[in-house]
């Protein structure tokens, strides 16, 4: 429950504003100018503010902002890693996953990809009471759907559990 002070200091929100924008890439121009345009929230202050937050990644990296706009014409933002079939393409060195998921396989990834990609993904808001091994296993399935398969001995109990097939090959 709200005590009455945080519910009097609580400011109107006008909107909320999810964008994709590459990291350190942030400029006026679309697709920022107009989504924040809009709700006359200042453009310089949000890109000077969202390419220092998201220097640590390579440019052109796909970053998630949710921008929330008030009414009082101020915002807050927060900033997500990058998508996981993103960090999955990326690891399997593939344009776009199987056409045909399940039945053809596009790409093969290790355990050791699958455990990087969840400490990095351990960092985001939604993820950060996750234990690894339910990012790991989440990030699984998301590879399964893409025809992307996990292989290594490891991953055999974690991936039993949840029905998928590994394969045995490597460690």
């Amino acid at each position: 429950m709200a005590t009455l002070k945080e519910i009097l200091t609580r400011r109107p929100v006008a909107a909320t504003i999810r964008l994709t924008v590459p990291a350190g890439g942030a400029r006026p121009a679309p697709p920022v100018g107009p989504a924040l345009g809009q709700y006359r929230l200042n453009l310089m202050a949000f890109c000077k503010d969202f390419n220092a937050r998201t220097q640590k990644y390579k440019p052109d990296t796909p970053m998630s902002v949710t921008i929330t706009a008030f009414k009082d014409n101020t915002f807050e933002f927060t900033v997500k890693s990058p998508s996981v079939t993103w960090y999955l393409k990326k690891a399997a060195g593939i344009e776009s996953g199987s056409s045909r998921p399940g039945h053809v396989v596009a790409s093969t990834l290790t355990v050791k990809h699958v455990y990087e990609i969840a400490k990095v993904k351990q960092s985001d808001p939604y993820c950060q009471y996750m234990s690894l091994e339910a990012i790991s296993k989440s990030i699984i399935g998301t590879a399964n759907s893409m025809g992307i398969q996990a292989i290594g001995k490891s991953i055999i109990g974690m991936a039993s559990s949840m029905g998928i097939q590994v394969q045995k090959e490597f460690d």
